[in-house]
């Protein structure tokens, strides 16, 4: 049932928000050098890597100076990417993962490997399903840039403080991962970027 949903709603959001794409996409060509869209190797469903298609907010080649982003003004960051990130724009290409059906419009956030392969047994547990572009986690992390932005050691309080809290919030989601749950997370997440 919910498979069916995540077809429909990124099949009618990838054809009414196209003009939008290109739009998009011309202020990224006009912006910075380098393509419009970022590819990342992400952990998915079965703990299988997949590649997570985002418009890019950085400048080219700025992810070989670290995976985590420190702040909405980390020096990395496009203008037009600081447009899309704060609005999660940049997160709307992810509609093309859904569609291949590696990832759902509601599920754990797929994380970079490194990163997964520090999860415990129990945490596990959050890769038996797809991962979505929202979840929990995110609405409640929202400002998480902010965060890791203001610590002495962004990755380490990823990796001790802010990655196991939203690991607990999404292990919550999988013990109810049903068609309201769905919604109910998909509509937290159009009021959030509204607001």
């Amino acid at each position: 049932m919910i498979r069916f949903f995540d077809l429909l709603f990124s099949l009618l959001g990838l054809i009414i928000l196209l003009p939008f794409f290109l739009l998009i996409g011309i202020a990224i060509v006009i912006d910075s050098r380098g393509g419009v869209f970022y590819t990342q190797e992400r952990v998915g469903k079965n703990n299988r890597d997949f590649r997570l298609i985002k418009f890019r907010t950085m400048l080219s080649g700025a992810y070989k100076k670290g995976g985590l982003t420190v702040g909405m003004r980390d020096p990395r960051i496009t203008s037009v990417g600081f447009f899309l990130r704060k609005y999660k724009l940049d997160e709307l290409p992810q509609l093309i993962n859904v569609i291949k059906g590696e990832m759902s419009l509601v599920g754990p956030r797929p994380e970079l490997r490194r990163y997964a392969d520090l999860y415990s047994d129990e945490q596990k547990k959050v890769l038996n399903i797809r991962p979505g572009i929202t979840d929990m986690a995110s609405l409640e992390y929202i400002n998480e840039n902010e965060l890791l932005g203001a610590s002495a050691d962004p990755e380490r309080t990823y990796i001790e403080v802010v990655m196991p809290a939203k690991l607990d919030l999404n292990r919550k989601y999988l013990q109810n991962p049903n068609p309201g749950n769905y919604f109910r997370i998909i509509g937290l997440t159009l009021k959030k970027i509204f607001r």
